[in-house]
């Protein structure tokens, strides 16, 4: 059996979408995994500050990775369906996804986010994600 936070570190570092973010995990635990990335110049609206497709994008990849801690060695995750309340307009230094386990299962895997934005020693919820994973067979 492969230690956990190797597995979800490989797989991280395959995603382009998140190197192209500046993303980096923080931690893997078991059903909990943080990523964080900067607010880069790329990744702001129009309004200077986070865009929303940031929060989503290392907010589901939060959540599906805390699923994939609680699956075997032989499966992959993907996301089924995910929703995002946005609460706050997503201004700071970077921001912050802590994905969660809710509910794990053979076939379906319920998972949430919180995102952060940070500022300092400042932090606000500026968004929160739910949704459902589902295990797929591992490919290569």
């Amino acid at each position: 059996m492969t230690d956990i936070g190797t597995r979800i570190r490989d797989s991280f570092a395959r995603q382009s979408m998140m190197q192209t973010l500046g993303a980096e995990i923080d931690e893997v635990g078991e059903g909990k995994v943080v990523i964080t990335a900067p607010i880069l110049p790329s990744s702001r609206q129009q309004h200077d500050v986070a865009h929303a497709a940031l929060s989503f994008a290392i907010g589901d990849t939060a959540a599906g990775y805390a699923a994939l801690t609680k699956m075997p060695d032989d499966q992959e995750v993907m996301t089924a369906e995910i929703k995002i309340n946005l609460l706050a307009p997503g201004a700071g230094d970077y921001l912050r996804a802590t994905g969660r386990v809710i509910k794990p299962g053979r076939r379906l895997v319920v998972v949430t986010a919180e995102v952060h934005a940070i500022t300092g020693a400042s932090e606000k919820l500026i968004a929160i994600l739910q949704g459902t994973m589902v295990p797929v067979a591992k490919q290569g």
